[in-house]
């Protein structure tokens, strides 16, 4: 992409791996100087090193400087107090990427309300819990960015995904709901709905659905 991010700051939730490692990556080359955030902070510190370097000026080293954080989204306040410590009004965050792991595959009808609770919990509230706390930031820069990675399911729900179908709509509506809020702050909100894509959470999608059909992975990730 031809897009210079340089002197912005991006929170990148999920990153220690998949979809959310990914976006950092690509957010660091472009200029950002991004903060990772997932509960494995072996795995933080080591993409925290691999991220690119590349803004400044020509000849001087680069100006970037990435970050780490990590919380469990099982624990909404730890999220919070965790966040807090990293928003400096002085260096404010202007693009927020919540990206969080799914729920168990299952369908929703044999799902226990707790499961519903707990996914509602580390998607929503915790997505909520980040915006609030990078919106002043948004508004002393006339300028934010949220992007959700959600998921293909909110067009049309996906087999045996039950519980993730239902909260990523809820996400998708949440979404809609704050860009009309932020929209006049020159905050935009947008969802990306990706489909298959080749990460661990996708490897242990296949393998359960291989033993539940008495297939192979491997005809089972053909058939997907």
């Amino acid at each position: 992409m031809n897009i210079d991010l340089s002197g912005k700051r991006a929170l990148v939730c999920g990153s220690s791996q998949g979809i959310g490692k990914a976006a950092a990556a690509e957010l660091a080359s472009l200029g950002a100087s991004v903060t990772l955030l997932a509960r494995d902070a072996a795995r933080l510190a080591k993409v925290a090193m691999e991220l690119p370097r590349t803004a400044g000026t020509k000849g001087a080293a680069p100006t970037q400087e990435h970050h780490w954080i990590a919380a469990d989204f099982a624990d909404p306040s730890a999220v919070r107090e965790t966040v807090r410590s990293e928003v400096d009004p002085r260096r404010p965050f202007h693009i927020l990427v919540n990206n969080t792991g799914g729920p168990a595959a299952g369908n929703a009808i044999d799902a226990a309300p707790e499961q519903f609770l707990a996914a509602f919990t580390a998607h929503l509230i915790c997505a909520q819990i980040l915006v609030q706390a990078l919106t002043p930031g948004f508004k002393a820069e006339k300028y934010g960015r949220v992007i959700n990675i959600i998921s293909t399911s909110v067009k049309a729900p996906i087999p045996g995904l039950g519980v993730s179908n239902t909260i990523r709509g809820a996400m998708a509506s949440w979404a809609k709901t704050l860009a009309t809020e932020l929209g006049p702050l020159g905050v935009t909100v947008n969802n990306v709905l990706p489909g298959f894509t080749a990460t661990e959470r996708l490897g242990s999608l296949i393998k359960g659905r291989a033993a539940k059909q008495g297939l192979s992975e491997e005809a089972v990730a053909e058939e997907m």
